[in-house]
């Protein structure tokens, strides 16, 4: 039985609660940079810049239509995409030109914890090396010819070592968050496959089987798609314990579990319903084809066996048979399948018996 865990829709990562999804972290700095964007922009223009002006007003544009976009197409790849083309543009810009006396370079301190957060690890190293590397060149000669930054030797130095250190340690934290969220998401798997399955036979516990038999019994009433159970009992199960013992009834019972794993359809739901009774959900089938899925399954137990000191221990069930009946609710579809059950047992055990009651009115 295979269950679905919750991925984000582009990438197919798994999702930790508690955890700020990333469409929603970028909307978010894209509604925080607006307003700053307009205001540089804003002092840019009482400062006689007109070059620096326009281009943050058109950044601001740009962002809040990224954004605009994602609301209208959801597409988290093109969101992202844009968000990165769109902020490395402007910071690359804030760095060679140097608007606010040169102190708009101070922005590139932003970049590494978003580049990471919001990309996978090996497109944040890209994004920051290159970063690192521009701004090198920036403040080498050839950057001095080209461009001449307004920043000391001192600041420069200090402008490289403190920027390759903070993304170095992005880049750490980043590495450090990414193992601690995979191994949350394995726990969560863990404990998930632990409430939903029996320790001994690996086959969905009650509780899982109720979901599914709720879930099929749903399915029923909107597409009128019928389905049958298999309510079944190992015979004479307490003997076998007071005769060889309880880990050889443990086997008997993961006996019977394999036969069922191996007899059963991928579509159907195999649980352990107590002690050493099953129940079988087969989604879409009738009476009948039930009826003979069942005989198989018992015909196979009743030729298997375990070894105990050189002797076969061997066991057989009875079954009980219903399908769905029209305006009939889940616990009148288990009482039925347990009274042909007990019928299945009153006849002499290891047979298979369908309730016969015709559907009410």
């Amino acid at each position: 039985m295979n269950r679905d865990t919750p991925t984000t829709p582009d990438t197919g990562e798994c999702r930790v609660p508690g955890e700020i999804p990333v469409p929603i972290l970028i909307n978010w700095l894209t509604a925080a940079a607006i307003p700053l964007l307009v205001l540089f922009a804003w002092r840019s223009g009482l400062q006689g810049d007109w070059i620096t002006s326009p281009l943050l007003l058109t950044v601001a544009v740009l962002l809040a239509f990224n954004s605009v976009l994602y609301w209208t197409l959801e597409n988290i790849t093109l969101l992202r995409r844009g968000f990165l083309i769109l902020i490395t543009a402007l910071f690359t810009y804030l760095a060679v030109q140097g608007p606010e006396n040169g102190a708009a370079i101070l922005w590139l301190f932003a970049y590494p914890p978003i580049v990471f957060y919001i990309h996978d690890a090996r497109t944040g190293v890209i994004a920051c090396a290159g970063g690192f590397i521009g701004l090198v060149l920036l403040f080498s000669p050839v950057g001095d010819a080209l461009f001449a930054p307004a920043h000391d030797p001192s600041f420069r130095l200090l402008m490289l070592a403190a920027l390759g250190f903070e993304m170095f340690t992005c880049f750490v934290l980043d590495q450090s968050r990414r193992r601690a969220r995979q191994e949350l998401i394995s726990l969560a798997s863990k404990f998930e496959y632990a409430a939903k399955h029996d320790t001994l036979t690996g086959l969905a516990n009650r509780r899982e089987a109720v979901a599914q038999l709720e879930q099929e019994f749903a399915r029923y009433r909107r597409n009128a798609r019928t389905f049958a159970i298999l309510l079944m009992d190992i015979d004479l199960f307490k003997s076998v314990n007071d005769t060889h013992g309880h880990h050889i009834g443990d086997q008997v019972i993961v006996l019977v579990a394999q036969t069922l794993r191996d007899q059963c359809r991928k579509i159907d739901t195999i649980a352990r319903w107590g002690g050493e009774e099953y129940l079988v959900v087969l989604p879409e089938t009738e009476t009948g084809e039930a009826l003979q899925m069942a005989e198989r399954i018992r015909k196979q137990i009743a030729t298997s066996s375990i070894d105990v000191d050189g002797k076969p221990v061997a066991a057989t069930i009875s079954v009980g048979v219903a399908s769905i009946h029209p305006s009939e609710s889940i616990d009148s579809l288990l009482q039925r399948a347990d009274e042909a059950l007990y019928k299945a047992k009153s006849l002499g055990r290891n047979r298979v018996c369908a309730h016969e009651a015709e559907a009410p009115a």
